[in-house]
């Protein structure tokens, strides 16, 4: 084990599977430039070659259309985008090609793709630089949707998504780039589609993704100093999700708070509203609700984004809410000396 940061842990996933397998390649925007995407590419092109590691056109479509013909060809390419909007002109090919193929093909031939993407708020990113669209991905049979939340999870999952044999689509979220913890060392794969229970209660389940799961746990820990405990379910995988992992804790607490990256209307947290609502009728002891942001696009200025985010705060609040409990939530907000692009001086790792 060592001490590493989300991006460290990425890189290194990089070049655990580069190493352990000649077929594997890194390309994209940026991937050979002397920040390395956020430092996640750094070095990897002096350890592999330019063969391996490359930097492409500015053409995402036609560059994932080469993803797709590389994996069927033998290879398993690692795709970046330094922003998830980017991936928006790459649609064409994610859907009707490599989420397709193995369906088309009698389940002979899958298209081992791994789809790097960076989203998520911070530095004035503004309406088409900060958009978290994992609803959209996780909308699309045979396509997997992976958004990690810790350092450890970071690179696991990575490993697991480049040898997976099917696309996955990888998203990171650029507050977490930063974060600290505790990663093993060689080829520590995380299984897809195992959520990872975080804390243990038993008054209420969160079920969290990506960096709002940094957010539960904050409120969480400073709950439980209020004689509140909570199940907190960190998904890990977006498609496929846990639902037995939920399911068990919703019947043992009785009650789900869902928080999401995204926005509201149609998004991973509605479907785990509903699908939870018939799966636990019985056991519920209020009505599920969930907090995300609103359905109206993030602004670039720091006055209007001020209280578009989903806060430690939010949800500590909405808890107390649902569990009809006064809660003492000052201490959480009074920790955000810069609300716009700095969580808090508690954000540092790990958890």
């Amino acid at each position: 084990m060592a001490m590493m940061t989300f991006a460290d842990a990425i890189n290194d996933a990089l070049s655990v599977a580069m190493t352990e397998d000649a077929n594997v390649i890194c390309y994209g925007l940026g991937v050979d430039d002397p920040k390395g995407v956020f430092g996640t590419t750094l070095n990897l092109k002096d350890k592999f070659g330019s063969e391996r590691v490359f930097d492409m056109p500015t053409s995402e479509n036609a560059m994932t259309g080469i993803g797709v013909g590389a994996a069927l060809y033998g290879l398993k390419p690692v795709m970046t985008h330094q922003r998830l909007d980017f991936a928006l002109l790459t649609m064409d090919q994610l859907v009707n090609n490599a989420a397709k193929w193995r369906f088309m093909f009698g389940g002979h031939r899958g298209v081992p793709l791994t789809v790097r993407m960076i989203l998520g708020r911070g530095w004035g990113q503004g309406p088409t630089h900060s958009q978290n669209l994992q609803a959209w991905f996780a909308h699309v049979p045979g396509l997997k949707v992976v958004m990690p939340s810790t350092a450890e999870d970071a690179k696991g999952l990575l490993l697991s998504s480049i040898f997976d044999p099917d696309p996955v689509i990888f998203l990171e979220h650029r507050w977490l780039h930063n974060l600290k913890g505790e990663v093993p060392s060689g080829d520590c794969r995380v299984a897809l589609g195992k959520a990872n229970l975080l804390r243990q209660g038993t008054d209420i389940t969160l079920v969290a993704m990506s960096y709002m799961t940094i957010e539960a746990l904050h409120a969480v820990d400073h709950l439980a100093s209020q004689g509140v405990t909570c199940d907190l379910i960190d998904l890990r995988s977006i498609r496929p999700l846990d639902w037995v992992a939920i399911e068990n804790s919703v019947n043992r607490t009785g009650r789900l708070l869902v928080l999401d990256t995204g926005n509201l209307t149609g998004s991973i947290s509605g479907e785990i509203v509903a699908k939870t609502s018939s799966m636990c009728w019985g056991q519920l002891k209020c009505a599920p609700q969930r907090l995300a942001m609103p359905d109206f696009p993030e602004a670039t200025s720091p006055l209007l984004t001020k209280n578009y985010h989903v806060r430690a705060e939010h949800i500590a609040a909405k808890i107390g809410e649902m569990l009809s409990r006064n809660i003492d939530f000052r201490s959480l907000e009074e920790q955000r000396k810069h609300p716009h692009d700095v969580p808090g001086d508690w954000f540092s790792g790990p958890f």
